[in-house]
């Protein structure tokens, strides 16, 4: 396979159309999934012509997403062609330090505005989980997060997330109010009548302590149910 200008280099093509120059000039929103990789594995094959982006465009058209090329071996990635032991790791390193990011816990002093922001923290850690886990987010009255508790692993239900687990952390932090987060292992986020019956316990458990429940979040595959998005928070059902 040639390379978008032919048979040159990407160093040869004009600045505007080089991956890294595009990204540093435009921010790396406006690259491709082929162009980002284009830039990790660095160099093409000088002997055939084939350039970085060429490469990756055969890394994505075999592997499909980012996902599936992470869970990919590296054995798996040299059977590309062009793809060398080297340009293997780099690529799986890359791929290992976003799933680190994706699954750090959420810092001290973080503010989470939307329920959106709360997915995109939970969502890399819990999405996959074969057991449902089930957390808080404790906050101040400025909604900035003091720290994250987990409540309880395993099948959800009123014994495994009684108000005792959950609101005993949020009195000793002297939190003004929390967020529960839990999974779904099916992928399916739509809330279960012990998802309903759960969430209308806490609402009044906090009521009773002055500590809001300011949303609970179920995180499925891709996708999460938000009890305060959907104007069910107070009500449970």
């Amino acid at each position: 396979m040639q390379g978008k200008k032919g048979s040159f280099p990407i160093t040869a093509w004009p600045e505007g159309d080089r991956p890294r120059e595009k990204l540093l000039e435009r921010g790396p929103e406006a690259l491709s999934d082929a162009e980002l990789l284009a830039i990790i594995l660095r160099t093409g094959d000088g002997t055939s012509g084939s350039t970085a982006l060429d490469h990756a465009r055969l890394l994505i058209t075999k592997f499909k997403n980012f996902r599936a090329l992470a869970a990919a071996t590296a054995t798996e990635l040299c059977a590309v062609k062009g793809i060398g032991p080297a340009k293997a790791a780099a690529v799986k390193a890359a791929l290992e330090i976003s799933r680190r990011f994706a699954t750090e816990k959420v810092l001290p002093g973080a503010c989470l505005s939307r329920s959106a922001d709360v997915f995109a923290h939970f969502h890399e850690r819990l999405h996959d989980k074969k057991r449902e886990c089930f957390f808080i987010l404790l906050l101040d009255s400025k909604n900035k997060v003091i720290r994250e508790e987990k409540i309880s692993e395993g099948t959800l239900s009123s014994a495994l997330v009684h108000p005792r687990e959950a609101f005993t952390p949020a009195v000793r932090e002297s939190a003004a109010s929390l967020i529960l987060v839990h999974n779904h292992p099916s992928g399916d986020p739509a809330p279960s009548r012990e998802d309903d019956d759960i969430t209308a316990r806490l609402v009044e458990g906090g009521r009773l302590l002055g500590i809001s429940v300011l949303d609970h979040l179920i995180i499925g595959q891709g996708r999460y149910y938000s009890f305060a998005d959907q104007g069910r928070l107070h009500q449970g059902r």
